[in-house]
């Protein structure tokens, strides 16, 4: 059974016990979240599909860390200004297991 979810814009493939990585929630590690914006369920055999969410679907998971990615840097360049600038930006994320799908 696997459901395809969408959280902050951007969508997941839950399995039963797999690890996600996505954009950084506000929880402690250990708590349980309850993510209600399933776009599809399927079970196998059936598929349900959402217009645009499933009704009564749900993807419990428990918060496992939070991490920060490698530093992505940018360099804005003007030719004969005499001016650049170097920028760095480390995105946060967090690293959830799928605890059960329901739906």
């Amino acid at each position: 059974m696997y459901a395809l979810f969408e959280y902050k814009g951007k969508q997941y493939k839950a399995e039963k016990d797999a690890l996600i990585q996505v954009d950084k929630l506000e929880a402690k590690e250990g708590d349980s979240v309850t993510i209600d914006s399933v776009l599809l369920v399927s079970d196998g055999d059936n598929v349900k599909v959402g217009t645009p969410y499933v009704n009564g679907a749900k993807v419990e998971v428990v918060v496992e860390n939070s991490i920060r990615d490698k530093k992505v840097l940018v360099f804005k360049y003007k030719s004969k200004k005499d001016y650049h600038r170097l920028i760095g930006h480390r995105q946060e994320y967090t690293n959830v297991r799928v605890k059960n799908i329901v739906g």
